[in-house]
């Protein structure tokens, strides 16, 4: 491995000179000289890794050679050495973009910690982080051989989630495949889990082995905020939220708020039009369907399908109605569907700190998921799962949500809750189906007369009221996807496939698509 190269700029260099044979010793190159336009002249000739430089010497002095050297060569780490503990001078050294800050007398073992954590320390975490994760790979590997429960199912999918997280930024340890080889098995059984379980839970809802799901989230955690309360709740609902997004967006906001996380399972399928309406009417769709059906539609074509969540304001207000919860004023909805509508809510959000519920639906990472499947362009800018999070991370970071957050971080006695009706997944395999002409149009569930699918990569659903899903008719059926499948017809097979391939979808049976994070949001302030 090459050796890394070091300039020392000290005017007292030669009493250093033990610490420079030290970390030769250890495998560093360390050039030195004694002031600052040596130190300038030195930075325009060779390539530095690292660079000491001390804060007082004649002439010119460390602020303004660290300057001179900034300008030949911005992305050089500087360590900054100095006699001076004063705080100004720290502040001085920090804005003028040091990685380090040592005061004297230094000794070696500081020196060589600067230069391990600065030169090293990608390697070294990258590393660890390898041999951590194969520990955690066997673990989770066992994990699968027993039978798990829903908590165990959540751990598990944590576990997989942070590991994603901390490879993205080791991708030269090259494990990333192994962990995707490792997640499609967990999505296997868990497929196969909730394919066991579902009807058990759906019956059961608050019983002791059985996971919080869609239908309770909305009065668990936004509702206990309201009654007997005096508190101003925003309930922000973001379409298609997956965890590892979430956690992407958190770190911009852990400096505001304090910030709780628990997780629930979504209903199936996991689409919006099912999903978004159990959230906010607190119930299951075939019991909308039954006791409100002006607020369900019936149609079998796609229009109707967006049309779907057109009363979710009403809803509700239906299931505050249904709690004897009253408002001090009107509930407040409303539905992100563009930038300029997030610009508009941003910059009028005092008005809505008296307001005791608003409920916003954010819409902008569905769009990004659907777009992706259309546009050449997204899919080159995220080609992948990392990039899929980059992306949504370079969205959050300028967009309106996060200023709204940051906004009302500074008001008084309030709470927001977030959460999502259902993730995405990135679909990898597709399933062939058999349908008639008016089958539903979705690629990771379906609802027409006499459909067919494998088995292996579907779970068939003769009977709706089974899975408190709205019947549509006495022949109808549905057919749910599993794992990361997407369901292609016999007709132009081949090239349907080929389209729809590597694209995020939603409406199955996924650990991505049904572990969801629900977060409560307090202001720090």
């Amino acid at each position: 491995m090459k050796k890394k190269k070091i300039l020392w700029v000290d005017d007292e260099i030669e009493l250093l000179r033990s610490h420079i044979i030290f970390l030769s010793e250890k495998g560093y190159d360390v050039d030195t000289v004694t002031n600052g336009v040596d130190a300038v002249s030195s930075v325009k000739e060779k390539e530095y890794d690292l660079l000491f430089l001390d804060e007082m010497m004649p002439g010119m002095g460390g602020l303004e050679t660290l300057s001179r050297i900034k300008e030949i060569n911005p992305n050089i780490p500087v360590v900054m050495i100095t006699k001076s503990e004063e705080e100004t001078l720290m502040d001085e050294a920090i804005g003028g973009k040091i990685s380090d800050y040592l005061t004297k007398p230094v000794n070696p073992s500081q020196v060589l910690l600067v230069c391990k954590k600065i030169l090293e320390g990608k390697r070294i975490t990258g590393q660890f982080a390898a041999k951590d994760y194969l520990q955690h790979f066997s673990d989770i590997s066992r994990s699968l051989l027993s039978e798990m429960d829903y908590a165990e199912w959540i751990e598990v999918y944590l576990k997989l989630v942070n590991w994603e997280m901390e490879l993205d930024m080791h991708p030269e340890i090259g494990l990333q495949q192994s962990l995707t080889e490792q997640k499609k098995e967990c999505n296997k059984e868990f497929s196969k889990f909730v394919e066991r379980n579902y009807t058990k839970w759906i019956n059961s809802l608050g019983d002791i082995d059985t996971p919080l799901m869609t239908p309770q989230i909305t009065d668990n955690y936004v509702l206990k905020h309201i009654q007997n309360s005096d508190k101003t709740v925003f309930y922000f609902v973001i379409d298609c939220l997956r965890l590892d997004q979430w956690l992407t967006m958190e770190k911009h906001l852990v400096d505001d708020f304090k910030i709780e996380k628990d997780y629930y399972f979504a209903i199936l399928p996991t689409a919006t039009p099912y999903a978004r309406n159990a959230l906010f009417a607190g119930l299951f769709p075939s019991d909308i369907e039954k006791n409100y059906p002006q607020y369900w539609a019936t149609g079998d074509d796609e229009a109707d399908e967006r049309s779907m969540n057109k009363y979710e304001k009403e809803l509700l207000q239906l299931m505050l109605d249904r709690k004897r919860i009253k408002l001090r004023n009107e509930l407040k909805y409303i539905k992100i569907i563009d930038p300029e509508v997030g610009r508009s809510f941003e910059q009028n959000i005092m008005s809505y700190k008296n307001n005791q519920l608003t409920a916003v639906v954010v819409n902008f990472l569905d769009m990004i998921a659907h777009g992706r499947s259309d546009s050449d362009l997204l899919r080159e800018i995220a080609p992948g799962e990392a990039a899929y999070r980059s992306l949504t991370n370079s969205w959050f970071t300028h967009s309106s949500l996060l200023a709204t957050f940051k906004a009302i971080a500074n008001m008084k006695n309030v709470k927001i809750v977030i959460t999502t009706d259902h993730g995405s997944i990135r679909s990898l395999r597709g399933a062939k189906v058999l349908g008639d002409r008016e089958a539903s149009t979705n690629l990771r569930f379906k609802y027409g007369r006499n459909l067919k699918a494998d088995e292996k990569n579907a779970v068939y659903i003769k009977n709706p009221d089974d899975y408190k899903l709205p019947r549509r008719g006495v022949t109808i059926n549905y057919i749910i996807a599993k794992e990361d499948y997407y369901f292609v017809y016999p007709t132009d097979y081949h090239k349907y496939l080929t389209y729809y391939k590597d694209t995020f979808q939603h409406g199955g049976i996924s650990m991505e698509e049904m572990i969801l994070p629900v977060i409560t949001l307090e202001p720090k302030a």
